[in-house]
């Protein structure tokens, strides 16, 4: 079987753009068994929900929603076990320090086919108060009401 070349989105989590302000961005890959990339490759995830821990120097991804797949019966695992996240060391390192400071958190931002390798991107966040949320709406509606004016002017 050859190897496919380029990225495929699988899951998006729009709500951590929404929740947090994402200052670094890593690529994880993830620990799966078989059944789960088959799952995948039918765009059965959800990331919604979940987040990411670490746990004596590891890095996990707990609740992250994987569908059984259809024709695996006793191979398929738990739906929302706890996964592994593969990472170099020196940047669990860097995620353990920065985590400590206060308001740092790590998100899951989006889970992808790169190649035939399931990657996960993984985001350093800060929360966000409820004004910067009502801000970042605004500048969103100022946008679309330019789009849309730029848009009639020019029918």
């Amino acid at each position: 079987m050859a190897k496919e070349k380029g990225t495929r989105l699988i899951a998006n989590n729009k709500k951590a753009y929404h929740d947090y302000f994402i200052d670094e961005t890593y690529e994880a890959g993830i620990e799966l068994a078989g059944t789960e990339v088959k799952s995948l490759r039918q765009g059965n995830c959800s990331i919604k929900e979940s987040y990411v821990s670490i746990d004596k120097g590891q890095v996990y991804i707990n609740k992250m929603h994987i569908n059984p797949y259809e024709k695996g019966n006793i191979f398929n695992k738990d739906p929302l076990r706890k996964r592994k996240l593969l990472l170099h060391k020196y940047e669990i390192n860097k995620l353990i320090g920065r985590t400590k400071e206060k308001g740092y958190t790590i998100v899951p931002l989006k889970v992808y086919f790169n190649g035939s390798l399931v990657k996960v991107e993984i985001g350093l966040a800060r929360g966000k108060k409820l004004y910067d949320k009502r801000e970042d709406i605004a500048k969103k509606d100022q946008k679309r009401e330019a789009e849309r004016d730029f848009k009639v002017k020019f029918r």
